[in-house]
């Protein structure tokens, strides 16, 4: 009786009815479009602008150390002094050559005015006796005077025309003496301007504003100076500003030399573009701002990379010589770019991909080919042109074909301390150093009359 209950209830039953589908919710954004230019990023060192080695430039007993070690100086600050009084005596020495040799000159001047007054006496003789000769052989043919008379008379003539060049002779060594002696003079003025200079080498002074290092010479020691096996005191970086050197690869080379040739980047070598720059611990920053400085002129054969170098303002000395750097400079025109965050990037074996939500509520694989990461957002080169509804979260939970209910949200754009535009920095504030005036070349004055002094270098009718 209880089964054929349980079968008239069974077969009374009404069917279940089918479960609904289940509902898929993302969230979608729209692709962040603007106007920006891309910054590459390079790891440098700092690099002192100058290094200088302080030796000495003359030997001798090192009598003190005039600056503490660390410490900022500034060109012309003493550094230390050698035992000058060696050095005072030579520059005395060289006094007493000087006045020496102007006594010589005066002696030689007494000389020439005697000289020239027996060359007016012998001449005056030399004139009396040919006067006289004439008168004699006027006299001998009339029988007034002999023959010996005559004789005499032309010897006299000939011992005065004699003397005469003799005289003269002696005018001329004279005044030789006079131009020895001058030469004389110049040579100890010479001397004594070396021993001046060489004493003034005994006070080491600093050539360049910056910061000392230890010392490496302590007093009491006997140095070296003047040559290459100059006793090392101790050495000088500058501060302010300072260098930032990198190396490009090959490929980042191209890039520039490719956006050069075409106008939408200029040249590093004569664009002052500019560079923004982050030490280690300023994670995400880029406080400091200089421009490009210098690109070298080959590849490194080793390495297969570019030296560059920026430079950067240091007024309060906070960035040190030998710091590593993080260094930003543009790497692009500025363009409209399409940017997207870093997880709505789907990766299979081949491609990139993000799903991109139809007008229908479907979804669509779209293949992606992206760029530098700036601000947070990923570039995306192509395949989105910024208007396309894509997935923003919930990725996994879909496919190809599925319909979804989506909810918008939208992303911001992070700051990282750089622009989205660059401007090349104008010449006013430009900080690389500006070449030095030419010299004026040293002239050797030619001894000979009627010819030009030519320059001490070179031949002389090369152009100057």
């Amino acid at each position: 009786m209880a089964f054929c209950i349980l079968g008239c209830l069974a077969g009374c039953a009404q069917p279940e009815a089918p479960l609904p589908e289940a509902t898929i919710e993302v969230v979608t954004t729209v692709p962040v479009k603007t106007s920006l230019v891309e910054w590459d990023e390079y790891v440098g060192r700092l690099e002192p602008i100058e290094f200088v080695e302080v030796r000495a430039r003359v030997s001798g007993y090192l009598m003190s150390t005039n600056f503490k070690e660390g410490q900022i100086v500034k060109t012309g600050d003493l550094l230390c002094v050698i035992d000058p009084r060696p050095f005072e005596a030579e520059v005395r020495r060289a006094h007493s050559e000087i006045r020496r040799a102007n006594s010589q000159v005066k002696q030689a001047n007494a000389n020439v005015i005697q000289s020239e007054a027996e060359v007016q006496v012998a001449q005056a003789r030399y004139e009396l006796a040919q006067k006289q000769l004439d008168r004699s052989r006027i006299l001998v043919r009339q029988n007034a005077v002999s023959q010996d008379d005559f004789d005499i008379r032309q010897s006299e003539v000939s011992q005065s025309e004699a003397n005469l060049k003799a005289m003269v002779a002696r005018a001329e060594l004279a005044r030789t003496q006079v131009t020895s002696a001058l030469a004389m003079v110049g040579s100890a003025e010479t001397s004594l301007a070396i021993a001046e200079l060489n004493l003034a080498y005994t006070q080491v002074k600093s050539p360049i504003d910056g910061r000392v290092s230890s010392r490496l010479v302590t007093e009491g020691n006997v140095i070296s100076g003047g040559g290459t096996e100059s006793t090392l005191i101790t050495t000088i970086v500058s501060l302010d500003p300072i260098h930032c050197a990198f190396d490009a690869d090959e490929q980042a080379y191209l890039k520039y030399v490719r956006l050069a040739r075409e106008g939408k980047l200029g040249s590093s070598r004569e664009v002052k573009h500019p560079v923004y720059v982050g030490l280690a611990d300023e994670a995400g920053e880029f406080p400091h701002q200089g421009h490009m400085d210098f690109v070298d002129n080959r590849l490194d054969q080793e390495t297969g990379t570019m030296r560059c170098r920026a430079i950067l303002p240091n007024t309060d000395l906070s960035l040190t010589p030998g710091l590593f750097a993080r260094i930003r400079l543009p790497g692009s025109e500025q363009y409209e770019a399409v940017m997207i965050p870093d997880f709505t990037v789907g990766t299979d074996q081949s491609e990139k991909f993000v799903f991109v939500v139809e007008p229908d509520n479907t979804i669509r694989r779209q293949v992606v080919h992206l760029g530098s990461l700036v601000r947070g957002l990923r570039i995306v080169r192509s395949g989105l042109d910024g208007s396309e509804n894509i997935v923003l979260r919930g990725l996994q939970r879909v496919r190809p074909g599925d319909v979804v209910v989506a909810k918008h949200e939208g992303i911001e754009i992070q700051t990282e301390g750089l622009p989205l535009d660059s401007q090349p920095v104008p010449e006013e504030k430009w900080l690389s150093r500006t070449p030095a005036a030419e010299p004026p070349h040293l002239l050797i004055q030619s001894s000979s009359p009627g010819k030009s002094a030519v320059p001490a270098t070179g031949n002389p009718s090369s152009k100057q």
